[in-house]
């Protein structure tokens, strides 16, 4: 099933995005940036780009996103994530996440892995 949202399927990687975690969002109709991605970009400054392109930030930078939400929680939605090897698993939760909160703006998202 293809995703229907508008501006909430649009995602921006922080870094390390796995090639397998993007392709399946991708075939589940998400668009997404990765322009920040193995760059060592500060955080604010990831925040304060994806905010400007109106996209989710996804990120595994738990401690800095958390704290950067807390400072100012005005952007376009962020999801902080466990690591998970296992990168269809991930995507599904990631859009199970976005699904659950289709309206993301302003909010923080927590993606785990289960134990």
């Amino acid at each position: 099933m293809k995703c229907s949202f508008n501006k909430s399927g649009m995602l921006y990687f922080a870094e390390n995005a796995s090639r397998l975690v993007v392709k399946s969002l991708r075939e589940k109709g998400y668009d997404f940036e990765d322009g920040a991605a193995d760059q060592g970009t500060p955080a604010d400054v990831v925040l304060k780009k994806a905010t400007e392109l109106d996209r989710i930030v996804v990120t595994r930078r738990r401690r800095d996103f958390k704290k950067l939400h807390k400072q100012n929680p005005n952007h376009a939605g962020i999801i902080i994530c466990t690591e998970d090897t296992n990168h269809e698993a991930l995507a599904n939760r990631i859009d199970a996440a976005i699904r659950k909160n289709p309206d993301m703006k302003g909010r923080l998202v927590s993606v785990t892995r289960p134990s």
